[in-house]
């Protein structure tokens, strides 16, 4: 027994983590969300927050202590394709879009909830030239990052951008352009280096929404100031992904592209010590178009589409313990 509890620890020592479970649970809360897709999930101390999609919704606040939806207040317009932060104890939306497909416009300011007040207020403003949608968002200190996406919604003028956004001093910096574009996807921090994985280019000009999937992962690093590329690629490739990091690993969740009609389910984890790629049990339903929490050893999903495009959208959530 003493040697068993010795190789377990040691393989949990060498890869980081131990799955404690072997398959998604679908979450049986006491009351529902609605449904919406090309959203954001995103946990801010310890509630967590479906905001965004497609239409003018509501903010919707899930207590895991109490297992209940509450309804918040009105979005102040539409806003989808976005990936929402936590900073400062707000919930920012940077780098979305508004208006109808293909030609969705970017937003120009930031939008800011305050689950405490229960209000938004417009943020700072992105520079005309550098506004698109559909990108990557993430934090590092007091400075927003935001990178790749797209200016003209689905259509065309898919970009690399990089630029930091220093929340103490309001000033915007450009950064060195990722090594391709890409939109529909998720960016996260891993261990202090910047990664995008998944994505697209969208490109209904030329009638290829989804056909442009995007096998590389990038990462930045910050120390040397520059980009490189994971050797192996991301084993399923696909927009409209979710991102989350712990430890050195990172995790590329859900999908859609042309291989199948129905929203991807697989969940693929880059140990990026070692570049090397497995997997985590798939979701018990594929979505894409939402965001992904990470939360006291358990990933949670919530909403997004079960088909490739626009529906139908779903109102459920599932969560995986991963330790």
């Amino acid at each position: 027994m003493k040697y068993f509890l010795s190789i377990t620890l040691l393989l949990i020592s060498l890869t980081g983590f131990s799955q404690s479970s072997d398959h998604w649970t679908t979450v049986e809360t006491t009351n529902e969300p609605l449904a919406r897709h090309e959203n954001s999930f995103v946990e801010c101390d310890g509630k967590f927050y479906l905001l965004g999609g497609r239409g003018v919704k509501p903010i919707e606040e899930y207590n895991p202590k109490t297992n209940t939806w509450k309804t918040l207040a009105m979005a102040p317009m539409e806003f989808s394709h976005f990936q929402a932060i936590s900073f400062n104890h707000e919930i920012y939306v940077i780098g979305a879009l508004t208006g109808g497909y293909p030609h969705e416009t970017p937003i120009a300011n930031f939008l800011i909830f305050n689950p405490k007040t229960n209000t938004w207020r417009e943020g700072a403003e992105i520079p005309e030239d550098r506004r698109r949608g559909s990108a990557g968002v993430f934090t590092r200190g007091n400075k927003i990052y935001l990178v790749c996406g797209i200016v003209d919604g689905h259509y065309a003028d898919f970009v690399p951008w990089f630029d930091e956004y220093d929340t103490k001093t309001g000033k915007w910096t450009v950064l060195p352009d990722a090594p391709r574009p890409r939109d529909h996807f998720g960016a996260v921090l891993v261990e202090d280096k910047a990664y995008v994985a998944g994505g697209r280019t969208s490109h209904a000009e030329i009638g290829k929404v989804m056909d442009l999937v995007i096998p590389e992962v990038d990462f930045f690093d910050f120390k040397t100031n520059t980009w490189s590329t994971v050797k192996a690629g991301l084993p399923t490739p696909r927009g409209g992904t979710s991102s989350i990091a712990k430890g050195p690993f990172l995790v590329v969740i859900d999908g859609e592209s042309t291989v199948q009609e129905d929203s991807h389910a697989e969940v693929e984890v880059l140990d990026t010590r070692t570049g090397k790629w497995s997997t985590l049990p798939s979701l018990n339903q594929g979505r894409h178009g939402t965001g992904v929490v990470y939360y006291k050893g358990k990933i949670y999903v919530a909403a997004g589409s079960a088909k490739r495009g626009g529906g139908p959208e779903l109102n459920d959530m599932e969560v995986l313990e991963w330790k």
